[in-house]
């Protein structure tokens, strides 16, 4: 397959309508293209050429955990969602708490070929929140880490939390923690509040999220080190984070594409879809995190992809697994909360989902965006292909997905890494094929 593509009267997210010729692995030329012999032609009128996007927040399953999701089929979702870079959550088996589990979940990365696999290292050993893991050694490795997550468990012990800050100070790494204080969410199966008690739910209260947060931006603050919130989903959560950027406190959030769009009353059907960790919201909670997306003060939307093998998903409600696969349908879904709600334009689209989260997990050569001579990570969007969401429209493993058989705006045409393309006309490149290209670039790349 060709290396060099013609991207014929493409809209970039700054509103601009140009010719973008990709050849290898960067982007060539910008603007009226003429002569390009030899490149296969895309024609993209009416399309968005958008940065390939960056998700913080993946949990690839491998090792461990093959039933659920792999590294291929992860990729391939991603491929499918437009993302040409993942950060993978630590929660495999074994955890990926040192540096030779991180250089494995790279080199599966690398093989596969549909997107940039960049681990992220667990902060305690074993997540289970009694010692650091080896963060230097995970920092050091070929992996090069630099980003650390206990998520799924929160990092509850204060002094543990403040040491972790501390070490990864040495080499700009920086804390991701799922904020959910133990004591006073166990057991919990939905948010708490008055539908929670009509439902005869335990509740997950607002604030278990929010003391963790404003516990850990003094402790940032404290030490002067860096702290990233993981999947913020309260409106005093936003509030709590909107302080101490203002304070000057080193902290970023995200929120996910659910967060933004779902709220808690989808649990009243007693769907397993639904069910996520943090809890679906109010509809108040979700104004907020829309709004604090807009303003600045949630500085990404990351997926929190997670997927589940059917039995985990299909059982009574508080049997199933806590999660929900979000890879292919994060950019329609961040397009119907708030493109389409006029809060965000394409070029924010292209901040909050590439250049910031490559930013925060410092991923290198992702900050240029569409420019001539940046890294040929590229996806193209049509706005306009209006759909019911299906499991056609799923490349990964699992079908958790909570939006079967809704209506979403925008559909993936195609996805560019490495040089080549994942997803073409809406269509994921098979394995072999695209292992097969990756392959070639590796071994061009050691020369």
């Amino acid at each position: 397959m060709t290396e060099r593509f013609l991207i014929t009267g493409a809209t970039l997210p700054t509103g601009e309508h140009a010719d973008i010729l990709l050849e290898g692995d960067a982007i060539a030329e910008i603007g009226r293209i003429t002569d390009a012999a030899g490149a296969t032609v895309i024609d993209a009128d009416g399309l968005i050429a958008l940065p390939g996007l960056v998700d913080l927040h993946t949990h690839l399953r491998e090792p461990g955990f093959e039933q659920s999701e792999t590294v291929l089929t992860g990729t391939q979702a991603a491929a499918a969602g437009g993302f040409t870079a993942v950060f993978a959550m630590a929660n495999t088996f074994p955890v990926a708490d040192t540096a030779g589990v991180v250089e494995q979940e790279a080199t599966l990365g690398r093989t596969a070929g549909y997107a940039s696999v960049q681990p992220i290292g667990a902060v305690t050993v074993g997540l289970k929140g009694e010692q650091l893991a080896e963060l230097g050694a995970m920092a050091r490795s070929r992996a090069n880490v630099r980003v650390f997550s206990d998520d799924g468990f929160c990092v509850a012990d204060p002094l543990l939390m403040r040491r972790a800050l501390e070490y990864v100070k040495a080499f700009d790494g920086v804390i991701a923690q799922h904020a959910q204080e133990p004591r006073l969410t166990e057991g919990a199966q939905m948010n708490e509040g008055a539908l929670s008690g009509e439902l005869g739910l335990t509740g997950w209260p607002a604030v278990a999220e929010e003391s963790i947060i404003a516990r850990d931006v003094l402790l940032a603050e404290h030490v002067g080190s860096r702290l990233h919130v993981c999947h913020v989903s309260t409106a005093g959560s936003v509030e709590v984070i909107r302080w101490a950027k203002a304070r000057g406190i080193d902290v970023t959030a995200e929120v996910t594409p659910h967060h933004l769009l779902l709220t808690e009353e989808l649990v009243t059907s007693y769907d397993p879809r639904y069910k996520v960790n943090p809890p679906l919201r109010r509809a108040e909670d979700t104004e907020a995190l829309r709004a604090g997306l807009a303003d600045g003060t949630i500085d990404i939307v990351a997926t929190d992809h997670a997927p589940h093998p059917v039995e985990a998903k299909e059982s009574e409600w508080d049997a199933a697994a806590n999660g929900m696969v979000g890879l292919e349908s994060a950019l329609p879904v961040v397009h119907a909360a708030v493109v389409e709600t006029g809060l965000l334009d394409w070029a924010d689209v292209a901040r909050v989902l590439s250049s910031e989260p490559a930013r925060i997990g410092r991923l290198p050569g992702r900050s240029e965006g569409v420019a001539v001579g940046a890294v040929a990570e590229l996806t193209l969007y049509d706005p306009s292909a209006a759909s019911v969401f299906d499991v056609d429209r799923l490349a990964g493993r699992s079908s958790n997905s909570p939006y079967l058989g809704r209506t979403l705006p925008g559909r993936v045409v195609a996805t560019f890494h490495g040089g080549y393309a994942t997803v073409l006309d809406g269509t994921v490149r098979p394995a072999d094929e695209v292992a097969r290209l990756a392959a070639r670039r590796l071994e061009a790349a050691r020369g």
